[in-house]
């Protein structure tokens, strides 16, 4: 017989890589020795068969079923292909979860991955948990909706060895738990839950060789639900502490972390009694070498761990105790022990600190520890002996003693934690985490091994049993025949261990023997189990044994058995500790029985089994000895067991990938072992044993169909045609079953249906290829003769152009010769006679150039002979010439002395004398009168000298007088020389004043200068900058007009941005408002069922819905009168009042506010009315000149602040024009052009105030000088005038009375002259006092202009737009608080106009009343009038006592049916016409109170129909539309633009509902949440169904098995498969309802765009978790799915909306699915293409990237490596998921109506028959 195995692939055992894949390059015929295989490095290999058991390879699964998210899925199941798959997706697809059947496969990536975030966990809730990729949130997602739906506990059963990551695990399930099931009440007990891991680490966790964390105990954590599934309590139980820790650490280990921790905080001032060092001071902290981890603080881990004590409510107090006693152990560990002479003997010393220390921290007697550590007291039955103990004994006693205290600290934590935990609420159900060591085997395994060897071979039979149940129950349950699968049954083992004489009874019962050992123990084991095939006995060894456990053979020696069992302290320490002087120790020990022997007793502390069990421990069969550590472990166990065997349990396997810690490596080796270990290679095998494949028979049909015929798909029963199919197909009917829903196939028959499906895929690509070749080489031969004849044609007309080219050229080539010959000649004779010329040029050139030479040098000859000639006839006369002179001098020397000789003799002769002396005697008469003169005036001055002489002696004696008799008076010798010196003083400071006057007087003179040269430069300067500025203008006009609208533009779209975002955050905050609000009615509801267990209802007026509305109303108050607001305040009621406190103490300091205002104005209007009455006659004129003044000032203060309004817009605009500008001289320019402005505005505001200053003093001294020309005209009257009746005779009585008449018009008058002349002194000095202010601004403002511009220009800039703002600021506050008084006088007015109008109307409206009255016992049931009124002025006229009535027909009890066939939104215009009513009557409560009722009856009714889309889109119409009826009606020329003439005539006349438009505006948003929140539960679990599932396009899909967890939704017939025509069908109908509730077209655009992000959101979240639907085919189906999307958005008009846009990622994402990828040119499309998809989302999609069928390829490591290298400048956030929740704000635009009030009719279906037509 010859089988065919050619080119299979096959799986080959290696030494190295556990198993090897390679192919079979010869055929196998039977009986052949070997097969002849090829390595994938093309190495060839023969493999032995043994050819008894004819035992081939394992065959390999096709390429196309590698990496699938379930391992049985595969069509092979064995070893290799689950080993190979799981290194498939951890090395290449980085992931770290797999499905194996029921259990989830976790490996340690040794790498914080970003798949644990809030996000992930929202997308894995309310999943199914086929529907996403394995993760250890869909298995806690399982156990949640299990507990929810089959109301049965749930446990979630974590294992693995040390370093797998357990805890991490059992970690992230809890905190899913906390996240989906948060706590119901405030005490938030999931954060608790939380909390507790950091102290559980610290008091339990270590480093070992293996991890850097390991946990040294077993937990099992109850989280209690209620009966809405949030968490209310937890409770912890642990299991098997490793005591011996505390004690001893292997080499590279360390001691538990709360030790170091508490070492490395030792120098905090709070530990400084605690009298510790470093960690390597202490033997039992430093006995494994190194006391640090790389990468871990141990002080901030202690923070961390005292931060959560304080969480879990543990009191400083005892958290100081609890570090106390830990200090004490480290003290323990370091006593010295000295031995004695004997041997026998020892003692501690006295002295020994650390001794003090541990007897200090715990409170205990130093005296008695000291003696009893080194004796034990032995009791008989007929006396008592204390004995001492060796050097050994005394170590093993104090070891004992440290790990008992550490145990019972160790239990008091986890009790306290439980306290902490839980709740008095009863508990629903609960879901269990079992956090527990893995099988474990080392080179030494002792007691602790064996433990947790037994606890697992506990839990692995547990979970054979239920894996075995569940594959029942599926074959029950799918109706086909199945047998007893064969599974392995531990129960052998179990029985070794805890069966009567088992290991666990001998070891007791060795225990109770007084000199049992550890040896006479393996003996008895040898003895009674060498026959059992679980136990075996080592060859070389009498102290050890083999136990075969399910997983792998572990050697345990017996050495230690014993003392770890006994557990053994002494009863005289433990009593000693029990008198602690601190309670908290003494309650340590207090726990314990009484009844302690006198003899070693055994203690069972280490594995406390459960602090608060769920049933009582079982009492001991021997009440003088405690139970062992054993035999506790196995009841702990026992009780475990019964725990999980009561719940539905959910498995997760932690792998360990490798022992080096390192991130994504793999090493298969240790893989392997772990598998083996951990039941997930037995989970196979039991699944390999059945039917281990099923496929639906939908997903069979959409994969499979190819194989199919034609006239089979015809038919529409599709389980007869997959029969038919697999009964052609498969010959064996062994192979598979048809259930009920599935089809079963046995291992490989998936992968025989893949080989026939690819081999028809393969030759139908045959044929197409085939038919399309031929096709192509047609084609190829048709173009190639078609090019042939062209060629030909166009060769011949290019040999034809070619041959008369020639003849062309030939005759052109003659005339070009010929003409060529002519102009060489002719060049010739041209070239000879041009050189004869230049010869003949250049010869005559030269004889002249000789000749001009020549005459040249003959001139320059001449020229040189005349200047010699002329310079020797003047050398020869200069020299003549100096002769004569030397003559001409000799000669007059000569003459002058002769001419002096005879001077002489002339000058001695008399006559010469007498011409002298003629002018003398003249001289001499005249010195002679002048010498009379003088003696005449001598003389009178001697007379006057003497007559002073006697003068001054006459005085001088007079002030000899007067000075004695001063000096007798005063006595005082030294008054004068004061006086002197007083005068002295006073004369040099009046000279220093004149000189410092003098020098302020020059430097004034100079600075004067100075400013003046500076004025005079600054203007030179701003002239110069004005052209600057001109210049500069025009060339920015020039060049920048483009940026600046770019700038414009990208203001615009930030500020939009800005806006946006904004206006999420105010919606976010009404949503949550909203949410709170339903929060307070659900507590409200539950107080009152507590409270009263009847059925009461609540009083409308204690709503809090109410309430809310109220409060715009409250704060309307506040601008209004004291009175208006205490009134609203007491119809609002007390209690509703409180609920706004910060509203109520604003509303009180209101109220005192205006009370103080009213007493001064009462004030005021006193004084204001004692004036009047004294200036009655005069009121007219003043109230004239007053109302003038008044106009005048406010005309002038209008024209003031639209200037300075004016002045603010062009300081913006210049603060944008300098934005805009880049270049630096431009900021300058505009800075100091801003600062001239500042001084030009304020010189013009000075100017104003000058000319109001003159103004107003003209005015004054006008009418003063009007009243006195009146008082003067009055007196010349009575002076001058001549009374008729004045000669009559008068009586004396009448002329008295006319007296005094007179005399008090007079005195009247006069008084009032005082009155004015005292207002008139009164206005002088305000107008001085404004005149001074004025001028101390002026100067205020010189100086500021001074300072800026000494600063730089951008200070310039900033400190002159400070200067304005604030001036603007303060200006604006003075104009605010004039507005303020001017409206308060307008409302007091107003009041007292309603005042009289009510009287007036009192008398209309009894006669209205009865007029009324008459009509509504007249009326009939049928109210609508089809015919309009006359007279109807749109308003709606009721009674107050009709309002509950008018809100519970028109809104609570209103269908929309009802009003469908009518004018969309008429209750919005019912209600604003009843509003009108109420404003034309001027009735503010009525408003209020409707308004209010309206707002609650809204609320209510959305309560009430809080899942009703229809009745929700149908109070948004008309919430909107009565918000656009309240703004086009307001009066507001803003939103009057588009009324008409009848529409402004219906418009709101006394009432300003600014506020309500803003709750109105509020309501709406939560409406439209509301509505969104409903077509949300309505449309998303449509879509991953209709978007990613159904077969839009058919035959495109071709999904691939998913073993033992299928889709929930992969079912057609299901209840949960929805295609893409029900999500269109879904849309038009929310389309169609809110198009006939009238919603506005903005709104729905707004609507359906959010609801296409949450398709978008939804979708692309799915497509990122889910593996199975990454493919080619998926891309297809998506992109086609879109498409028909945005078909239905152009149909509906609604492409302007933004809804397409809001889809770009997922439109990308399904383009990324079809694009290829292979070459870095593909990489590079990728990176350009996909802009709206994070880094983090397309490498997501390219690792999850999965081949439908075998011809196409998967994605490369290195291609992925090659995006991420281009994407990393990207600065993508780094979540991985969209927000689905996320909205975008709404906006409601102003949408006016163009329907007029008084057109409006009102059906008689709405039973409004109270409503009157005004």
């Amino acid at each position: 017989m010859h089988f065919s195995f050619q080119y299979t692939k096959v799986w080959i055992p290696d030494p190295d890589e556990v198993w090897r894949s390679a192919e079979i390059i010869k055929d196998y015929k039977e009986g052949d020795k070997s097969l002849h295989l090829k390595f994938e490095d093309d190495t060839i290999y023969e493999y032995p068969v043994d050819l008894k058991t004819n035992q081939l390879p394992f065959l390999r699964n096709p390429d196309i079923l590698v990496g699938e998210n379930d391992l049985t899925a595969l069509s092979y199941l064995h070893e290799p292909a689950v080993l190979h798959n799981l290194k498939v997706r951890f090395l290449e697809s980085n992931h770290i979860y797999t499905y194996c059947g029921i259990v989830l496969v976790a490996i340690n990536p040794y790498e914080q991955l970003p798949i644990y975030e809030q996000d992930v966990i929202y997308a894995y809730s309310g999943q199914n948990m086929g529907d996403m990729d394995p993760h250890i949130f869909a298995v806690a997602e399982e156990a949640y909706k299990q507990m929810a739906r089959d109301e049965k506990n749930q446990s979630i059963i974590v294992s693995g060895e040390s370093g797998a990551g357990k805890t991490v695990s059992a970690k992230y399930a809890m905190r899913f738990f906390a996240s989906v099931g948060g706590s119901a009440s405030e005490t938030n007990i999931e954060e608790k839950v939380l909390a507790s891991s950091p102290i559980m680490e610290a008091i339990g966790n270590a480093k070992t060789t293996r991890n850097d964390n390991s946990s040294r105990f077993g937990k099992y954590i109850q989280i209690g639900f209620d009966k809405r599934y949030h968490i209310i309590g937890a409770n912890m139980r642990t299991y098997l502490l490793e005591k011996s820790r505390v004690v001893f650490q292997a080499e590279d280990e360390r001691n538990y972390h709360i030790f170091y921790q508490l070492c490395a905080s030792a120098s905090l001032p709070e530990f400084q009694d605690l009298a510790l060092t470093c960690a390597e001071d202490f033997f039992y902290t430093s006995l494994g070498g190194d006391t640090t981890i790389d990468g871990v603080d141990d002080a901030d881990d202690f923070e961390k761990t005292r931060h959560a004590f304080t969480l879990l409510g543990v009191k400083e107090s005892h958290q100081m105790t609890i570090f106390k006693i830990i200090a004490s152990i480290l003290h323990l560990g370091n006593l010295e022990i000295q031995a004695e002479r004997d041997g026998e003997s020892c003692s501690i010393s006295k002295q020994d600190e650390h001794l003090n220390n541990f007897c200090r921290l715990l409170g205990v007697e130093h005296s008695q520890m000291e003696h009893w550590l080194c004796h034990r007291k032995l009791v008989t039955t007929a006396e008592t002996y204390i004995k001492p103990m060796s050097v050994q004994q005394v170590m093993n006693a104090k070891n004992a003693l440290a790990k008992h205290i550490y145990a019972q600290l160790f239990n008091w934590i986890v009790e306290h934690i439980n306290k902490a935990l839980h709740t008095t609420v009863k508990q629903h159900s609960f879901i269990g985490v079992l956090d527990i060591y893995g099988f474990e085997t080392f080179e030494v395994n002792s007691f602790e091994q064996f433990c947790i060897n037994y606890a697992n071979e506990k839990l692995q039979q547990q979970f054979n049993s239920h894996v075995f149940k569940l594959e029942q129950e599926e074959y029950m349950k799918e109706q086909i025949p199945w047998t007893l699968i064969d599974f392995y049954d531990n129960q052998p083992c179990i029985d070794l261990i805890e069966a009567k004489l088992g290991i666990l009874d001998l070891l007791d019962e060795e225990c109770k023997v007084p000199k049992g050992t550890d040896q006479n123990w393996a003996q008895k084991l040898y003895d009674r189990h060498s026959s059992s095939q679980h136990f075996q006995k080592p060859r070389m060894s009498n102290t050890s044994f083999i136990v075969v456990h399910f997983a792998d053979k572990v050697e345990y020696q017996s050495d230690g058995f014993l003392e770890k069992n006994r557990d053994t302290v002494y009863e005289e320490q433990i009593n000693i500790l029990k008198a602690s002087k601190y309670q908290m120790v003494a309650d340590l020990f207090h726990d314990e029985k009484d009844s302690v022997p006198a003899t070693p007793t055994v203690k069972g502390a280490a594995p406390k089994i459960s602090v608060r069990s769920a049933r009582p421990a079982v009492k001991a069969a021997n009440k003088e000895h405690k139970k062992t550590v054993g035999h506790q472990f196995r009841n702990s166990l026992h009780l475990l067991m019964e725990t999980l065997n009561a719940t539905t349990p959910h498995y997760v396997r932690c792998i360990k990938p490798n022992d080096e810690k390192l991130p994504f490596k793999f090493d298969p080796k240790r893989a392997v072992q772990q598998l083996r270990a951990c039941g997930v290679l037995e989970t196979i095998r039991i699944s390999a044993a059945g039917y281990p494949s099923r496929w639906s028979y939908h997903d069979f049909f959409n994969r499979y169909r190819v194989l199919m015929k034609k006239r089979e798909i015809s038919k529409n029963d599709k389980k007869l045609i997959c029969k038919t199919l697999l009964e052609n197909l498969i010959k064996d009917p062994d192979k598979f079953q048809f259930g009920r829903t599935k089809i079963f196939f046995r291992a490989g028959q998936v992968a025989y249906l893949e080989k026939l499906r690819a081999d028809k895929f393969r030759a139908a690509t045959i044929m197409i290829q085939k038919t399309v070749r031929g096709w192509l080489q047609r084609v190829k031969y048709r173009r190639m003769r078609d090019a042939a004849i062209t060629i030909q044609r166009y060769t011949r007309g290019h040999l034809a152009r070619r041959l008369a080219d020639h003849l062309r050229k030939t005759r052109a080539a003659i005339i070009f010769q010929k003409q060529y010959r002519m102009l060489r000649i002719l060049h010739a004779f041209q070239k000879i006679r041009n050189a004869t010329i230049t010869i003949q040029a250049f010869t005559r050139g030269m004889f002249v150039r000789k000749i001009y030479h020549k005459i040249l040098l003959e001139h320059k000859a001449t020229i040189i002979q005349k200047h010699a000639r002329a310079w020797l006839a003047r050398k020869q006369f200069l020299r003549f010439k100096c002769a004569a002179v030397v003559i001409q001098c000799y000669f007059r020397r000569m003459k002058a002395r002769q001419e002096l000789k005879k001077l002489k003799i002339e000058a001695r002769s008399a006559q010469h004398l007498k011409k002298l002396n003629i002018g003398m005697e003249n001289k001499v008469v005249q010195l002679q009168r002048k010498i009379d003169d003088q003696n005449k005036e001598y003389k009178h001055l001697n007379e006057q000298l003497s007559a002073l002489t006697s003068t001054y002696s006459a005085d001088v004696e007079k002030l000899k007088k007067e000075l004695e008799q001063y000096r007798q008076n005063r006595g005082d010798s030294n008054q004068l020389v004061n006086l002197r010196k007083e005068i002295e003083s006073l004369r040099l400071e009046l000279e220093n004043a004149h000189s410092e006057r003098k020098i302020i007087e020059d430097t004034y003179d100079k600075e004067k200068d100075l400013l003046q040269k500076r004025v005079s430069d600054l203007e030179e300067e701003n002239a110069l900058l004005k052209q600057e500025k001109e210049e500069f203008n025009n060339r920015i006009l020039c060049q920048s007009e483009d940026e600046f609208a770019q700038d414009t533009v990208k203001e615009n779209l930030l500020m939009k941005k800005e806006l946006e975002e904004e206006r999420s955050r105010y919606q976010n905050l009404v949503k949550e408002y909203s949410r709170l609000e339903q929060r307070y009615d659900n507590l409200r509801d539950e107080m009152t069922i507590i409270k009263a267990p009847g059925h009461r209802r609540n009083p409308s007026n204690q709503s809090s819905l109410e309430s809310d509305s109220n409060c715009p109303s409250v704060s309307t108050s506040e601008i209004g009168d004291t009175e208006d607001a205490i009134q609203q305040v007491e119809d609002v009621g007390l209690d509703k009042a409180a609920m706004d406190m910060t509203l109520f103490l604003k509303l009180q300091k209101r109220v005192r506010e205006l009370e103080q205002e009213r007493k001064k104005l009462q004030t005021q209007l006193e004084k204001k009315k004692s004036q009047v009455i004294e200036t009655k006659n005069e009121m007219d004129s003043d109230r004239d000149t007053d109302l003038a003044y008044n106009s005048l000032k406010r005309q002038e203060l209008e024209s003031e602040n639209k200037k300075l309004k004016n002045e603010l817009n062009e300081l913006r605009k210049t603060i944008v024009d300098r934005v805009t500008q880049n270049n630096s001289s431009n900021d300058i320019q505009d800075s100091y052009t801003l600062l001239l402005n500042q001084l030009k505005s304020a010189n013009e505001e000075l100017e104003v105030r000058k000319e109001e200053v003159l103004i107003l003093r003209a005015q004054i001294i006008k009418a003063a000088q009007q009243k006195d020309a009146g008082k003067n005209m009055d007196s010349n009257i009575n002076t001058y005038t001549s009374w008729p009746n004045s000669d009559k005779h008068v009586d004396a009585e009448d002329a008295i009375e006319a007296y005094h008449g007179v005399c008090q018009t007079n005195r009247l008058l006069e008084a009032q002259l005082q009155d004015q002349r005292r207002e008139h002194e009164e206005e002088v000095e305000t107008l001085k006092t404004q005149m001074e202010t004025l001028r101390e601004e002026m100067e205020k403002q010189q100086q500021a202009f001074f300072q800026t511009l000494q600063l730089p220009p951008e200070a310039q800039v900033e400190f002159g737009i400070q200067q304005e703002i604030t001036r603007l600021t303060n200006e604006n506050l003075d104009f605010k608080e004039l507005l303020e008084k001017l409206e308060k006088n307008e409302k007091k007015l107003k009041k007292q106009l309603k005042i009289y109008m009510k009287k007036v109307q009192d008398f209309e409206a009894t006669q209205a009343t009865a007029q009324t009255e008459r009509k509504r016992h007249e009326l009939t049931r049928q109210v609508t009038v089809q015919r309009k009124e006359k007279d109807f002025q749109g308003m709606l006229e009721y009674y107050k006592e009709d309002e509950p009535l008018l809100i519970r027909n028109l809104i609570t009890d209103l269908k929309p049916q009802t009003v469908s066939a009518t004018v969309p939104c008429l209750p919005a215009y019912i209600l604003y016409m009843c509003i009108r009513h109420a404003d034309y009557i001027n009735d503010d409560q009525k408003v209020h109170s409707l308004l209010t009722s309206t707002i609650n009856g809204i609320k209510k009714v959305l309560k009430k129909h809080n899942d009703d889309f229809q009745m929700t889109s149908f109070w948004l119409a008309n919430t909107c539309r009565l918000l656009h009826c309240l703004k086009q009606y307001s009066g507001d020329t803003g939103f009057m633009t588009q009324n008409t003439a009848k529409q402004n005539e219906h418009c709101l006349k006394n009432f300003d509902l600014t506020e309500y438009r803003q709750v109105l505006s509020d309501l709406s948003i939560q409406i439209y949440q509301q509505l969104f929140k409903i077509a949300e539960g309505m449309l998303q679990p449509m879509i991953v169904s209709a978007m990613l599932e159904s077969e839009s396009i058919q035959g495109l899909s071709g999904l691939k098995s998913m073993g033992y967890r299928n889709r929930s939704s992969s079912m057609v017939d299901g209840d949960n498969s929805y295609s893409l025509d029900a999500v269109i069908r879904q849309m038009n109908t929310f389309h169609s309802i809110l198009c006939d509730q009238g919603l506005d077209p903005e709104i729905i655009q707004q609507v359906f765009k959010q609801l296409f992000y949450m398709i978008n959101a939804v979708t692309l979240n799915n497509l990122l978790l889910r593996k199975d639907v990454c493919s080619w085919s998926t891309g297809m189906q998506l992109r086609y799915n879109i498409s028909q999307l945005e078909e239905w958005l152009r149909g509906k008009n609604l492409q302007q909306s933004g809804a397409a846009e809001t889809v770009e990622p997922l439109i990308q994402a399904a383009q990324l699915l079809q694009l290829k990828k292979k070459t870095s040119e593909d990489a590079e499309a990728i990176c350009s293409l996909c802009t709206s998809l994070t880094t983090q989302q397309i490498v997501k999609i390219l690792n999850l990237y999965t081949p439908v069928n075998e011809f196409e390829e998967r994605v490369t490591v290195a291609f992925i490596r090659n995006i991420q290298a281009n994407l990393q400048e990207r600065n993508d956030p780094p979540q991985l998921l969209l927000d689905y929740k996320y909205m975008f704000p709404v906006l409601f635009p102003f949408s006016p109506s163009s329907i007029t009030m008084d057109s409006i009719h009102i059906p008689a279906s709405l039973n409004l028959e109270f409503l009157n037509e005004v």
